[in-house]
């Protein structure tokens, strides 16, 4: 008889409204940043995988873009990504901000996901913020609306829950052979990852709209002969004005973004990093094609 354990591997979409925390619990799923975390809403583009090992099972978690009543054509792009990602998956895991609660925008996303013919999940977050008695009133009004096989209670930022989510998944996943190397924690190229860290940056930095006006490319990446990297990306925006809010007086946020990215994407690259940044105006990048080949999603057709 074979002792071995059947290995397990599927992929679990992660979906809920704008800052809902799917990033951070992501991150906290893998023990590594793999998506960029901000406080501003619709922060997440593309879909980005992290992949967690379990016992004998690889869960690959796929962190979507929230979802949202779109208007602009990046807008829409990012909700089709997301709902794809579900569409896709093995197990659709909504997560819902216990402290909002049913929203009109999470209600709407309810009906839309018992539509998909998928096995699915309720993560209520936050619970650290929220009495017991609306938490168990939440789980009764959201398993009303949709057929959930299993609801979670969990704190992304702490990690409360987490666990016992994550030891579910390993034996609900179907069996089969894992898909990636064992010690990989992201499908998502460095030069890709790196280039979301200076958006991140970005957001941290500049408030109202405009980090939503900005997408980064990394045009660049050279090892040098000391072991260091040389990184060249371009921040592209729409107008001047934006431009020159993005590189500052004498330069002195696009500096400030440059150094804040350069010490992340180092730690992440293992090596030192020599990080440029350039800044250019593409009017109307958010309706080019090839930009959204780029930052990994589908150009939404009109």
């Amino acid at each position: 008889m074979n002792d071995t354990p059947q290995t397990r591997c599927g992929f679990v979409a992660l979906i809920g409204v704008p800052n809902a925390g799917k990033s951070t619990l992501i991150n906290k799923l893998v023990g590594a940043k793999v998506a960029i975390v901000s406080h501003k809403v619709q922060t997440t583009r593309a879909a980005i995988r992290g992949i967690v090992m379990a016992e004998s099972a690889q869960i690959i978690f796929v962190d979507t873009p929230g979802i949202f009543r779109p208007k602009r054509r990046l807008e829409r792009a990012m909700v089709d990504t997301a709902w794809g990602g579900a569409r896709d998956a093995d197990i659709v895991g909504l997560l819902i901000d216990a402290a909002a609660g049913l929203t009109d925008d999470v209600r709407a996303l309810l009906v839309g996901l018992a539509e998909i013919w998928r096995p699915k999940v309720l993560i209520l977050n936050k619970i650290d913020l929220v009495a017991r008695e609306k938490l168990l009133q939440l789980t009764a009004d959201a398993n009303a609306l949709v057929a959930f096989e299993r609801t979670f209670m969990i704190s992304a930022l702490t990690a409360d829950g987490v666990g016992d989510f994550t030891a579910w998944l390993a034996g609900r996943l179907p069996e089969g052979p894992w898909l990636y190397p064992e010690d990989e924690v992201s499908d998502l190229p460095l030069r890709q990852m790196a280039a979301e860290i200076t958006r991140e940056k970005i957001f941290e930095r500049l408030h109202q709209e405009l980090p939503y006006r900005a997408t980064v490319e990394t045009d660049q990446w050279k090892e040098q002969p000391d072991g260091s990297v040389r990184i060249e990306q371009t921040i592209f925006v729409e107008r001047d004005s934006q431009k020159k809010i993005v590189i500052g007086s004498g330069g002195a946020t696009v500096k400030s973004i440059s150094m804040a990215a350069r010490k992340e994407i180092a730690a992440l690259a293992g090596h030192p990093v020599h990080l440029f940044l350039f800044v250019k105006v593409r009017e109307n990048w958010s309706d080019d094609p090839e930009r959204y080949r780029v930052m990994g999603i589908e150009f939404p057709k009109d």
